[in-house]
């Protein structure tokens, strides 16, 4: 039995014989505040007398309250200081704060799976700043986690579990865990719970990255794949290899690669590249374009390609330079 259930069951076991001892003397013939001083103090055996004399029959029933209630008392006395130095209690109620934290959040991203591979999306997207919440079912996994970041202890193939990581209310959902069969188990729950948001999932296989992508994932990522991919790169083309990587994951650098999202309504959408201006109004360098969703990106875009709303743009700058060109891509600007 968990230790809260313990409390639980200790608490209601006094309360019961405290109502017990009030009702009975109340049959006795003793008023309502008589009936809970007398109850109160029999069960806590402090000694008071009696706050009416007592015939046989009230003696009898005094003597079944002190048995019944010396040792509920006592149990539940013992159950609540094993449970305040064991820590149960303190447990229980970190575990309530967090809950009420992970309920608060919203476009956070959800990790699945605290491995090698989650250790690694935890390690970057807390260092770039984005919310997180975790969740492993096993709690050894977990206790590297940084001390602000959420956590859960469960299945993620379990509706509720993901329901309680605020699936639902997540920008971005990553599925890093052992299995192909569990990933593809997970992309499948996650998606039919929010079909809007963005799922990247974990292939540990070539044949299941297809499998992933067909039960939902906006992407499905193979580490092994992208790893030896990289190691090639650094090895034929060793600067453009380190340029790409400084970019994307150097904190110490101000530059960076950043898609952005074109907004109705907003000063750049129904535009062409030439009229958008990007590297006059803000400095920063576009790269490509994904003229609409679903359409295939467009490296180098030319000058006379019109971007609608809901257009995608990626581009290269510093960090105030991004800043600008999210404004002008905002909605009202």
């Amino acid at each position: 039995m968990s230790g809260l259930r313990r409390i639980r069951l200790a608490l209601a076991a006094l309360a019961g014989v405290t109502a017990f001892g009030i009702v009975g003397y109340l049959l006795l013939g003793f008023t309502l505040l008589e009936a809970v001083y007398q109850t109160i103090t029999t069960v806590a055996t402090v000694g008071f007398r009696e706050v009416r004399p007592l015939d046989a029959t009230g003696q009898v029933f005094t003597i079944v309250l002190i048995l019944l209630g010396v040792g509920t008392a006592l149990y539940t006395f013992g159950v609540l200081m094993e449970a305040v130095i064991e820590g149960h209690l303190t447990h229980h109620l970190e575990r309530r704060r967090m809950d009420a934290r992970i309920a608060a959040l919203r476009g956070h991203v959800v990790i699945c799976g605290h491995g090698r591979v989650g250790a690694s999306a935890v390690e970057f997207l807390h260092g770039a700043g984005h919310r997180l919440v975790v969740v492993d079912a096993d709690p050894e996994r977990l206790t590297g986690l940084p001390p602000d970041v959420p956590f859960l202890v469960g299945n993620v193939n379990d509706d509720e579990v993901l329901r309680q990581a605020g699936v639902e209310h997540a920008r971005a959902v990553i599925i890093a865990l052992d299995t192909d069969a569990d990933t593809v188990y997970a992309t499948l729950s996650a998606r039919a719970m929010c079909p809007d948001t963005v799922i990247v999932a974990r292939a540990r296989t070539t044949d299941s990255k297809h499998k992933l992508e067909l039960a939902g994932a906006s992407r499905a990522v193979n580490p092994q794949r992208i790893g030896g991919r990289r190691l090639a790169a650094f090895a034929l083309q060793p600067d453009v290899a380190e340029f790409l990587d400084v970019v994307m994951h150097d904190d110490n650098l101000d530059w960076r690669v950043q898609q952005i999202g074109i907004a109705d309504g907003s000063a750049l959408a129904g535009r062409s590249v030439a009229e958008m201006r990007i590297a006059e109004r803000t400095g920063a360098l576009l790269l490509a374009v994904r003229p609409s969703p679903g359409a295939a990106l467009l490296p180098n875009p030319g000058g006379d390609l019109t971007v609608p709303a809901d257009g995608l743009l990626i581009a290269l700058g510093t960090q105030a330079e991004l800043e600008q060109l999210t404004a002008l891509a905002a909605p009202g600007r």
